[in-house]
């Protein structure tokens, strides 16, 4: 009977723990996504501010 309820014990430990994993996982995702798109933002400013850049050094020397 005791080996019963530790076993059920068990099961639920290990349940809860997936559970958990589960929600870190998805935690975790939602922050690199958010992370992925200000990088992109980012790039594309960078880009742009290159393009400038490199059309004013083109004035001064032309």
């Amino acid at each position: 009977m005791t080996a019963t309820w530790v076993l059920m014990g068990a099961v639920g430990l290990a349940t809860a723990g997936l559970l958990v994993l589960g929600v870190l996982g998805m935690r975790l995702w939602l922050d690199v996504r958010g992370l992925a798109k200000q990088v992109d933002t980012a790039a594309q400013a960078l880009t742009g501010a290159a393009e400038e850049l490199g059309e004013s050094v083109e004035s001064v020397r032309g």
